[in-house]
């Protein structure tokens, strides 16, 4: 899967017998085409009757006087098609994870690692281990995981007999940070600038090193980023060890596997797992960053609960979230205008800017209102419609207004200056004789704990 260099030479005694080094391998792109300017050449591998030969050259612009003395070199570049891993991807969609992991590590050897983080991706180590495969298991410690997640690192290495190689931020970066800003500055201003040193920096140190990485990514674990995770790609956003945009593949090897169906599998093989599970954590990362999810809550809801949904990617997976024609985030391919709306019960009123500011000015309300600030493409909004709904018709004709206010895009900013949005969904109830509405602070969105929330404050 190289050029061939087709080399004609007068004289066989003019070829030197070094061989050239092969640890310079440079991927000039990876693509439905490969072009490789660095491959391996030495005397054994070229014809010495002085007949033309041809050879797989790792090094063509080291051909020089040196090497070659006295002899005419003609060189031929053959475009030879490599792996196209969109129709690799394609072929695997409904191939078992332990079929993806054996083709990841047949094809990549040690080139390859598995990026484990502590939690149930430690089912990523168990299919490696089921191939009889050698494999490589890398973790990016923070500083500030659980210490169950410590304890976990130690039980798999002794399980298994491996050594997991670990990757730590910059001292130096990090000392910064906390200097100027403090230990949870990401509380006030977002996560992205404390994973990007904590996390996404030390990954991309790892990947150079790497020619490919295996994931735990699946499509059900957050719908508003990872529904259209393919089983593998080219990495859209981290180098590997060649360099330059696509030198890097991506294995996602239960991509399409469901959160249950991943545990089954763990309970089976009776594999060790993070202490923190039992404790209702599901999606585990940093302590200050990870909480417990509650029953029927989306595993997602428990990292970054104080920010938006579309942007629950700690940076590691950066690729998950496109650009929309108008250039704001969104995740994966579904603009905010593309996604049909919520909550639309006939007896959910629809609250536009104007209306809701009428409201919010209202002293003396003849009637109590619930609103919902939502986006459309919130998974977390959508976990909640059901319950919603069915509120609204339950406090149909009672003397409770129940409303939405689409609280995205252009009323972003709004929502959160006059309307205490802080992350979707966002429920607020205005009594009859306050002026300022009441923010809902818990986490329980059924249908009980808001009609009992509801009659406490209206």
């Amino acid at each position: 899967m190289a050029l061939a260099i087709n080399v004609s030479s007068s004289s066989s005694s003019a070829i030197s017998s070094s061989s050239f080094p092969s640890s310079d391998l440079k991927v000039t792109k990876i693509g439905s085409l490969r072009l490789l300017n660095r491959t391996n050449v030495s005397a054994a591998s070229l014809s010495l009757s002085g007949k033309r030969s041809s050879v797989k050259a790792l090094n063509v612009q080291s051909i020089t006087k040196e090497s070659i003395v006295a002899s005419e070199v003609t060189e031929k570049l053959d475009v030879v098609e490599v792996e196209d891993f969109e129709e690799l991807a394609k072929r695997l969609e409904n191939a078992s994870p332990l079929e993806i992991m054996d083709k990841a590590l047949e094809k990549f050897g040690n080139d390859i690692a598995i990026a484990f983080s502590g939690a149930e991706d430690v089912a990523l180590i168990e299919y490696a281990h089921l191939t009889g495969r050698p494999y490589r298991v890398f973790s990016l410690d923070t500083g500030r995981l659980n210490p169950e997640t410590y304890r976990l690192f130690d039980t798999v290495e002794k399980h298994y007999g491996i050594r997991i190689e670990y990757m730590f931020p910059d001292a130096v970066e990090v000392q910064a940070l906390v200097r100027n800003k403090g230990l949870f500055s990401f509380y006030e201003d977002g996560h992205q600038e404390c994973c990007r040193i904590r996390k996404v920096r030390p990954l991309r140190r790892a990947l150079k090193g790497l020619r490919a990485w295996i994931t735990g990514q699946r499509k059900d674990q957050s719908p508003g980023t990872r529904s259209e995770i393919p089983v593998v790609q080219v990495d859209p956003v981290f180098e590997g060890l060649d360099g330059g945009v696509g030198s890097l593949v991506k294995w996602n090897p239960v991509a399409n596997v469901e959160g249950n169906d991943v545990w089954n599998f763990l309970r089976t093989m009776d594999v060790p797992v993070n202490t923190l599970h039992a404790a209702g954590y599901v999606s585990i990362g940093c302590e200050p960053c990870t909480r417990a999810v509650l029953p029927g809550q989306h595993e997602r809801e428990g990292r970054w609960w104080w920010e938006d949904a579309k942007a629950k990617e700690c940076g590691l997976h950066k690729g998950n979230i496109k650009e929309n024609t108008n250039g704001n985030a969104t995740a994966n391919v579904n603009g905010t205008a593309s996604v049909a709306d919520i909550f639309n019960s006939e007896n959910v009123v629809n609250l536009s800017r104007q209306g809701i500011e009428n409201l919010m000015k209202l002293e003396n309300r003849k009637e109590a209102w619930i609103v919902v600030l939502y986006a459309p493409w919130c998974p977390f909004c959508q976990a909640m419609e059901a319950s919603f709904d069915e509120l609204a018709d339950k406090l149909g004709g009672s003397g409770v207004k129940v409303a939405k206010f689409r609280a995205d895009g252009d009323q972003k900013d709004f929502a959160k200056k006059e309307l205490q949005l802080g992350s979707f969904p966002t429920i607020l109830v205005f009594p009859k004789n306050s002026s300022r509405p009441i923010k809902y602070p818990s986490e329980k969105r059924d249908v009980d704990s808001l009609t009992s929330f509801l009659n406490l404050v209206r």
